[in-house]
């Protein structure tokens, strides 16, 4: 049963955790008229974000720089569409250069390596204002998987260890989306493989209507409405359908494979 309260946790979700890496996925996205124009609404979207998007992105610049030493700005390496690699751009939200020390990892709760006003930025989404830049150089899609650092990916074993990670880059990666405003932020190979339910279940069904409600879940969650809460207004996928398309998949591949079969 879904009730519409509660903060973000995480639960168990057998069908997903007990997944063997092995396990094969397939998922076939189904072309649709938005499918063809989505990169005109992203385009007209990011335009018309970046005016209120400006101001704030300057303001917290300047508080950054004032606050903390080193750039305001910060460009990271993700994998994007296909695989492909490109610069992202961010507010910077932890001390600069600190995975000289700390090395490559996920950020955790309570991580030292945040910045008092870094926590601000992070809990209201607007270090992810300037991707709207990459939305214009057509690197990124407003809505869309959150795209992955490639020495992550490597460092971790992330296409080895979860089932169907890699078809998450069938679509471009985008800066909010479905696992965005329904699960917390990953933290191990756990939180991936739930995230890459949701990745592959948009994938299927990005729509218009779809993405319009992902871009106000945002505004809400930013504005630290729940994940459930926002589930329920903005009438997301509950986790078990969520899980019954992912079973699909999984269902079609194993079919097909069973075909070729000798009877």
């Amino acid at each position: 049963m879904t009730f519409c309260a509660g903060a973000a946790v995480r639960e168990p979700w057998p069908e997903i955790e007990r997944l063997h890496p092995d396990t094969a996925v397939e998922c076939v996205l189904n072309p649709s008229w938005y499918s063809s124009v989505k990169v005109v609404f992203d385009y007209l979207a990011a335009l018309a974000l970046l005016v209120p998007a400006l101001p704030m992105m300057l303001f917290a610049a300047a508080v950054i720089r004032v606050t903390s030493p080193g750039p305001a700005f910060y460009s990271q390496t993700r994998a994007g569409f296909n695989g492909r690699k490109y610069k992202i751009l961010k507010l910077r939200t932890m001390a600069h250069n600190c995975e000289l020390k700390s090395g490559i990892q996920w950020s955790l709760k309570g991580d030292n390596r945040v910045t008092r006003f870094g926590k601000f930025l992070r809990i209201t989404h607007l270090d992810e204002l300037p991707q709207l830049f990459n939305v214009l150089l057509g690197e990124m899609s407003l809505v869309g998987p959150r795209p992955e650092r490639p020495e992550v990916i490597d460092a971790k074993g992330l296409i080895s260890l979860v089932p169907g990670y890699s078809l998450r880059q069938l679509v471009k990666p985008g800066v909010t989306g479905l696992a965005q405003v329904q699960l917390p932020a990953d933290s191990d190979i756990t939180s991936v493989r739930h995230k890459v339910a949701y990745d592959l279940y948009y994938a299927r069904h990005q729509g218009l209507l779809l993405d319009v409600r992902l871009l106000a879940a945002t505004l809400c969650k930013a504005m630290s409405m729940g994940p459930r809460w926002i589930r329920c207004l903005f009438l997301l996928p509950a986790r078990d359908r969520v899980a019954e398309v992912f079973q699909a998949s999984l269902a079609q591949e194993q079919a097909a494979m069973s075909e070729l079969l000798p009877a």
